[in-house]
């Protein structure tokens, strides 16, 4: 049997996965080791305390590991890329303990100027999860720098980033929007307040969010906001713009809402905004990233084939 550990490495976490011969998750753990927050010793102490114990096999990492700031710098992989593309742009690291660690490229959007680290791992985990959408379909993956993701053809062909959550996180600690709220936080679900902002960001038509923006520290002046309530104004403002944009740009429309996939409480929330706008309810894909790191290890030859993605491509 072939086990795998995989890695999803990004800016301020590092999850890893034991990965068994039938490409089920033994064993899963998780640091706040991202890349810019690494524990003395740097990327080789990081990579050799979450494995500890763990067995000497294959070791495959998606994200921003392999940034220009990360332990090797991976050259992005054009569209339209497959899971064969980011195969052949794989780049392989020693460790200090004398792993072997592939690095998946990220992929870049040429014509629109844009590109991912991890996302697209998590992509081609959607097409192993949900073959019927290989001819085509559209993804959405909210955070801080949502992605939106359009892939034909088992090949992702046009990638579109928003930074709705760092703009969020920005706007709530650095403004004048943000004054006065200290401790609170946005509800999981969503509040009224959320649903306020949607339809604020979605009534603002082709002037956009930022004519609205200061919505949120008039409606408080006014007694109409209740100061709690602007963290969920304010992420209501900023996933309805998010929206609003989608839809005037043509990634989504009423009938055909885009596959969500990543975290689910965040999801939830671009449930509840979809619904605000009348969208038809998008369905929610949860763990991609790890069924892209085995199929992407199956691909590279690194694992053998199993009941988890056989018979995919």
């Amino acid at each position: 049997m072939h086990w795998l550990i995989g890695l999803d490495w990004g800016t301020s976490r590092l999850r890893a996965m034991l990965f068994d011969g039938d490409g089920a998750v033994h064993e899963a753990r998780s640091r706040p080791w991202g890349i810019r927050h690494l524990p003395q010793g740097g990327f080789d102490a990081a990579l050799a305390s979450i494995c500890d114990g763990w067995p000497r096999v294959p070791v495959l990492a998606a994200g921003m590991v392999g940034s220009r700031q990360g332990w090797r710098e991976v050259p992005y992989v054009d569209t339209p890329a497959d899971v064969d593309a980011l195969v052949a742009g794989i780049v392989s690291v020693r460790s200090a303990d004398g792993r072997e660690v592939g690095i998946i490229p990220g992929v870049r959007d040429g014509i629109a100027v844009d590109m991912m680290r991890g996302e697209e791992t998590q992509a081609i985990g959607v097409l192993a999860l949900r073959p019927e959408l290989r001819g085509h379909a559209r993804l959405l993956l909210p955070g801080t720098h949502s992605k939106w993701i359009e892939v034909r053809d088992g090949r992702i062909v046009r990638l579109a980033t928003m930074m709705t959550g760092e703009l969020y996180a920005v706007l709530r600690e650095h403004s004048i929007l943000g004054a006065g709220i200290a401790g609170a936080g946005a509800s999981p679900a969503g509040t009224d307040a959320f649903d306020a902002g949607v339809r604020e960001a979605r009534d603002s038509g082709s002037a956009g969010v930022l004519t609205r923006l200061f919505s949120a520290r008039a409606l408080v002046l006014e007694g109409c906001l209740a100061p709690a309530a602007v963290p969920d104004y304010l992420s209501g403002l900023l996933i309805g713009e998010e929206l609003r944009a989608a839809l005037a740009l043509g990634w989504v429309n009423a009938q055909t809402p885009p596959l969500l996939v990543g975290d689910e409480l965040l999801c939830v929330r671009y449930r509840r905004a979809a619904s605000v706008f009348q969208l038809a309810e998008p369905d929610t894909v949860a763990d991609a990233s790890a069924h892209g790191l085995w199929r992407i290890a199956q691909a590279a030859a690194l694992v053998g084939q199993s009941t988890f993605a056989r018979g995919v491509y």
